[in-house]
């Protein structure tokens, strides 16, 4: 078999030189903010910090959306119906 048969959901080279190209444009861009951020006062353990905050915050937000979502199946109602009734915005 050619190399071509192994790559993931029949995904060409050039696909994947382009998704190589964006990871490492997007790479380049976060280096970029950490460096502004850097520069601005801010340390890298703050940094880690609330980076560490932020997958937490994502994590329980989940939870809470998954619970949510059970909960309106249980009802028979959608989860943006229950928005209100725990004073969310659907922003949140």
């Amino acid at each position: 078999p050619s190399p071509k048969s192994f790559q993931p959901n029949g995904a060409s080279e050039e696909a994947l030189q382009c998704e190589i190209k964006e990871l490492k444009q997007k790479d380049l861009a976060l280096d970029q903010e950490i460096a502004q951020l850097l520069s601005e006062g801010y340390s890298l353990e703050e940094l880690d910090k609330h980076i560490s905050l932020l997958h937490e915050y994502n994590e329980i937000k989940d939870a809470g959306q998954m619970l949510l979502g059970k909960l309106a199946v249980i009802r028979g109602v959608t989860t943006k119906q229950l928005y209100p009734e725990y004073d969310l915005e659907l922003s949140d």
